[in-house]
């Protein structure tokens, strides 16, 4: 980027930063072809928005493959100026995963590990 616009690589990396552009990131996403979709989200925003009287209105979600990990020494705290660190050894116990669900009415959190 410096080269082809003629500045300098800490000029270009300080106009990125004021910016908060991070262009060697890159995220995903996907768009629905449901032809429905818009229907369907707005029947889901509906109940939570306004739910039905005496119904229990759950957000869930599930997060598959966690490695679940054994560390082998405690985790030193974050200080000030510096993040909190851990060791890189650890010992394996196979994969877990995470069920979740937001009861809406009450903001109270339901959460599970299987596997």
């Amino acid at each position: 980027m410096a080269k082809a616009s003629g500045l300098s690589v800490s000029t270009v990396q300080r106009i990125w930063r004021a910016f908060g552009l991070q262009p060697h990131r890159l995220e995903t996403f996907k768009l629905s072809t449901d032809p429905n979709f818009v229907a369907k989200v707005r029947d889901v925003v509906g109940l939570y928005v306004s739910p039905p009287a005496h119904a229990i209105v759950l957000c869930v979600d599930e997060k598959s493959q966690i490695q679940a990990l054994d560390r082998s020494q405690p985790m030193l705290p974050m200080r000030p100026g510096q993040p909190a660190r851990r060791s890189h050894v650890y010992k394996r116990h196979g994969t877990t995963s995470l069920f979740a669900a937001l009861d809406m009415a009450t903001g109270r959190v339901i959460g599970k590990c299987y596997g």
